[in-house]
């Protein structure tokens, strides 16, 4: 056979990369409707075009009014990368370097260790190698922090580190709120100010929010759904979250965005075109395109689960924002992003130059990673497989093993405690980072207050020994086990805790806690 025969055939062998799946709109359809979720919306772009931008079933459950591709969903972490692109912005005006030094940006800023304060970078701000544990400090904004930006940045002096600085991944918000403050500081505009001008506005994403204040003035808004109430986040009915009960807007720039289809179709691509604005412009330039895709740290690799193994990457990293693997060889930059009641994920293959994003008003992952996976295999060329339904088999098996776990440990106790009389535990106890919570005796048996955090309210239920259950008011919230050590004399000196789910959110960092009482202090 020469060689003018075999081209034909292998052309007619390729894949038809360059569109969606056929019928992608019932099979989105599909999905949502089987998972539950009450809505999602997809964005899809191939070779700068936009090829789908739309939104699936309702803004909010029990209400007709539908979502379209102009429906704002909150998109928590993938929000990363536009702190990051705010930031590239600064370093082509010549105004940041990503090695400079936090302190000459930022002089009130203090880690736990006098050295890692002095060494930390813009970059380590961006990349997770800082040495906090994954999720430190969370606690200081989760779920309706007090504390201001400028509060919650000086509070990092006093959280220890888990591990020494650089050596390692863990996965942190609290210091992209001190890249915000880097921000505010430079250009003496807020992050939320800087980034709706120079990053949303300069793209072209008309939609797009930085702030609770334009979300909620959006009549056309995806309401927040989760599955919680029971002993383990993720199970029972979906259940509309109470949008008023959000995170603080000091922690915005870590991931509290809200945009569209068509917004996120506009930033996928600019991602694509390496920071050029369709009509000739640029948001950054492709120097920082280059910078922000860089794998920076490296992440560890888990063995995955017969039912998912196939997305298991052969290397993977963190960039300025953005996670950086293989899948099945091919290189995707990408991230996931989750808020209570909302997620999303952003997936590019820039060697393809097609990218697309997924946003969900509730919290589950058939939808979300799912569907991702089918649209890497169709437009890699791989075969097909439902993975919507292996995700959602994965969780729920998930789920329903940690439910047995929680549901085993308060079945078996031991019958021991507690110490003390009720009352002797109550009184105002304070951790270093966090600050205090107060114990309180009366009526109600032992209550609990998180006293930074307005909601944050419960009984203590006794478990065993000294150790206590929060049933805290808000069923939206993680319980905790509260430890209660007492001294030589009898007394409280410490309380420690630790998540009751073995699959709490690790933003949950309640493991971090140490509360000595507020006399010694």
């Amino acid at each position: 056979m020469n060689r003018l025969m075999v081209l034909p055939l292998l052309a007619l062998a390729s894949p038809a990369w360059a569109s969606p799946p056929a019928g992608i709109d019932a099979r989105i359809e599909a999905v949502r409707a089987a998972s539950g979720s009450p809505a999602v919306a997809v964005a899809i772009v191939e070779d700068g075009k936009v090829v789908l931008a739309n939104g699936y079933g309702v803004r909010k459950l029990g209400a007709p009014e539908k979502v379209d591709a102009d429906t704002i969903f909150m998109i928590g972490s993938t929000a990363k990368a536009m702190t990051s692109a705010a930031l590239a912005t600064l370093v082509d005006a010549g105004k940041l370097g990503w090695d400079d030094k936090v302190v000459d940006h930022l002089p009130g800023f203090q880690m736990y260790d006098a050295w890692v304060t002095r060494e930390m970078t813009v970059r380590d701000l961006l990349v997770h190698r800082s040495g906090l544990g994954m999720g430190a400090g969370d606690l200081l904004y989760i779920p309706r922090g007090s504390y201001s930006r400028a509060e919650i940045v000086r509070r990092l002096r006093y959280i220890k580190p888990a591990t020494s600085f650089r050596s390692g991944y863990a996965y942190d918000n609290v210091l992209y709120i001190v890249a915000g403050q880097v921000i505010e500081a430079i250009s003496g505009q807020s992050w939320e100010d800087y980034v709706q001008q120079h990053v949303f506005a300069a793209a072209g994403m008309t939609h797009a929010t930085t702030t609770f204040e334009q979300v909620f003035a959006n009549p056309n808004r995806a309401q927040p759904h989760a599955r919680f109430g029971g002993a383990v986040r993720g199970t029972g009915p979906q259940r509309l979250i109470n949008e008023q009960d959000h995170l603080p807007q000091s922690s915005a720039p870590a991931g509290l965005v809200a945009a569209s289809a068509n917004d996120m179709a506009r930033w996928l691509q600019v991602q694509l075109d390496s920071g050029a604005v369709p009509g000739g412009k640029r948001l950054y330039s492709e120097t920082q395109a280059k910078a922000m895709w860089a794998p920076v740290t490296p992440m560890p690799i888990a063995d995955l689960p017969t039912l998912i193994a196939a997305t298991q990457p052969s290397f993977s990293a963190y960039a300025l924002g953005w996670d950086v693997q293989d899948y099945h060889g091919t290189r995707i930059v990408w991230h996931a992003g989750g808020l209570y009641g909302s997620t999303s994920i952003v997936v590019l293959i820039p060697d393809k130059k097609i990218g697309f994003s997924i946003e969900l008003n509730s919290e589950e992952a058939a939808p979300r990673f799912g569907l991702m996976y089918e649209l890497l295999d169709h437009y890699l060329g791989l075969p097909k497989q439902d993975w919507p339904t292996r995700y959602a088999t994965y969780r729920s098996q998930r789920t329903a093993t940690a439910l047995a776990a929680v549901n085993l440990k308060a079945a078996t106790p031991a019958k021991v405690g507690p110490s003390l009389d009720l009352a002797r535990y109550a009184g105002r106890y304070v951790d270093p980072w966090y600050g205090p919570v107060t114990v309180g005796s009366g009526d109600r048996g032992l209550t609990v207050s998180f006293d930074p955090t307005p909601g944050m309210t419960g009984r203590l239920e006794h478990y065993q020994y000294d150790t206590f259950v929060t049933r805290f008011d808000d069923p939206a919230i993680e319980p905790a086990y509260l430890t209660f050590n007492l001294d030589a004399d009898g007394k409280v000196s410490r309380i420690t805790a630790r998540p009751v789910s073995p699959i709490a959110d690790f933003s949950f960092d309640y493991a971090d806690l140490s509360f000595e009482p507020a006399s010694v202090k």
